[in-house]
């Protein structure tokens, strides 16, 4: 048996290995989203709602300035490397028939999928492209605060385009101001997203997102499966966003 001492050693070195592997995980995905974002919008992040939101992040996340410029250019085709990645969507039930739809940002299909499938096995079950279609609403949404704590979000909300407004929760809000997620149509989003920030909006999010219709409230065992379930979904490098209709 190995001296104490030893073995802690070991464990710390484990524990430092598996939070840098994450933080690499994260680190990729970032700058996956970049690439994409440039690709689709442009290298400019001043006319690209969905670059400047990413840049923002990686900033956050202490992506350096060398490794977000390279992304940029390498999404809007400014370098001799080609983007290859391109998005899939897989869909399916998770523990307890939770509704379940996955985004990946793939280079390679052939990969992704078996691995994909693999995990909803452990507990769920993959359906078909579109399958889940029933349980949620492919929209844009735009999460962004605003100094003005008094400022009228529906008022803005109007004058961009967006269909609905609602409230941030509690946490997300700044301590003086205010903070709102506006719904919109898909193909309006980057308008909306234009018009909130010339309304003194700072956009923290804006996105495609799979909205749940109808989320599901379970007993504190059933929700602690599907966020393992979620979680290790998550965890794969490929996967982008995970959305449940789950509250």
């Amino acid at each position: 048996m190995l001296p104490a001492f030893i073995m802690g050693a070991q464990w710390k070195q484990a524990g430092r290995e598996a939070a840098a592997h994450k933080k690499g995980q994260v680190v990729g995905k970032l700058v996956r989203e970049i690439m994409i974002a440039a690709k689709l919008g442009g290298a400019d992040p001043d006319l690209n709602a969905r670059l400047f939101v990413a840049v923002d992040k990686a900033k956050k996340a202490s992506v350096t300035k060398d490794t977000i410029e390279r992304a940029i250019k390498k999404g809007a085709g400014l370098l001799d490397e080609k983007v290859e990645y391109e998005s899939v969507v897989y869909e399916g039930f998770g523990p307890h028939k939770i509704p379940v739809v996955v985004e990946c940002l793939t280079d390679n299909r052939n990969r992704t999928a078996p691995d994909i499938r693999h995990l909803f096995g452990k507990g769920g079950q993959l359906g078909q492209p579109g399958s889940m279609g029933f349980f949620f609403e492919h929209v844009g949404v735009v999460e962004a605060t605003h100094a003005d704590g008094t400022r009228d979000a529906e008022g803005d909300a109007i004058e961009a385009g967006a269909q609905n407004v609602e409230k941030l929760d509690e946490g997300e809000i700044p301590e003086k101001g205010q903070g709102a997620r506006f719904i919109t149509d898909l193909k309006e989003l980057a308008h909306v997203s234009k018009s909130l920030k010339q309304a003194g909006w700072n956009i923290l999010a804006s996105e495609m997102r799979y909205v749940a219709k109808n989320p599901v409230d379970l007993g504190e065992k059933e929700r602690a499966q599907v966020v393992e379930f979620l979680q290790s979904i998550d965890d794969h490098d490929d996967v982008h966003h995970v959305y449940a209709g789950l509250k």
